[in-house]
């Protein structure tokens, strides 16, 4: 099935790009959430009547994700945790605890942002987690994993 993106989605292409995609994928989530639009002569006329606008506001969400990763690039957050004497934390750290901690510093976060590959940390110590804030915009912030054991 043939589609129109409305902005530019990873993996698929850019703004005004006629993608083919399998018809679920277009019905279920691009086109409800008006991420495209289906390729027909009506829909490709309407697109390049709004073209300029759409890339203007592709361009102010860009701008937003700039100014963002330059507020969070390289900030550390300290989350204590209890610990096991290797080291071992009693549960994990996932994305949760690092969004609570980032938006208690004062930063606007939303826990899909977070990137977590390797999944939840288990262990103390110290690890780059990635934030994904918009396309082509990736942030990576410090976290210090300690322990709050009372001896």
């Amino acid at each position: 099935m043939e589609v129109i993106l409305l902005e530019k989605i990873e993996n698929l292409g850019e703004l005004g790009d006629k993608v083919n995609v399998r018809p679920g994928f277009a019905r279920n989530y691009l086109v409800p959430k008006a991420k495209a639009k289906y390729a027909t002569e009506e829909n490709l006329k309407e697109f390049e009547a709004r073209r300029e606008e759409l890339e203007k506001i592709a361009k102010d969400n860009l701008d937003i994700a700039i100014k963002r990763k330059g507020k969070l690039d390289g900030f550390t957050i300290n989350i204590a945790a209890e610990a096991n004497e290797e080291g071992l934390l009693f549960g994990s750290i996932g994305p949760y605890e690092v969004e609570k901690e980032l938006i208690a510093n004062g930063h606007e976060i939303e826990r899909k942002e977070i990137r977590m590959p390797e999944g939840a940390i288990k262990k103390i110590g110290e690890y780059s987690i990635s934030l994904h804030l918009g396309i082509d915009t990736d942030a990576i912030i410090n976290l210090i994993v300690e322990t709050n054991n009372q001896s």
